[in-house]
């Protein structure tokens, strides 16, 4: 199992510099999962890329469709342990759900985050890491 943040299932359903990467993360381990609020946070950059145009609205429903897809177990982490994690590890609160997931899970989090990675490195790892 292999947990994501947004911006890995970003660039598996959206062409980006690091999407070859990702397709091979997927290609290695497809069983993915995320903390829930990941959809809401993938929505948003549905909803930008579709305000300016770079999308269709059917383009963007058909992502968010894909990314459900690929993504059947979401998990919803308690908000007083993801701000116990926030304030531990100074990092925001939307971070927090997914290391906090990371925990109890007991999975590093694929992340591009470099900020996220270098304040919570024990439970992060760059897409680079996990492909070595």
């Amino acid at each position: 199992m292999v947990l994501v943040d947004t911006n890995i299932l970003a660039y598996l359903l959206i062409e980006g510099d690091r999407t070859p990467g990702v397709q091979h993360l997927f290609a290695r381990d497809s069983d993915w999962c995320s903390e829930a609020f990941v959809m809401v946070e993938f929505s948003n950059i549905i909803a930008t890329y579709v305000r300016h145009r770079a999308l269709t609205q059917a383009q963007g429903i058909q992502l968010l469709t894909d990314a459900h897809m690929l993504l059947p177990t979401l998990h919803n982490v308690a908000h007083d342990q993801a701000f116990e994690t926030a304030m531990q590890y100074g990092i925001s609160a939307c971070d927090a759900r997914l290391i906090t997931l990371a925990r109890q899970l007991k999975l590093k989090l694929i992340t591009e985050d470099a900020k996220l990675h270098a304040a919570v490195p024990s439970w992060t790892l760059s897409l680079a890491g996990a492909l070595a």
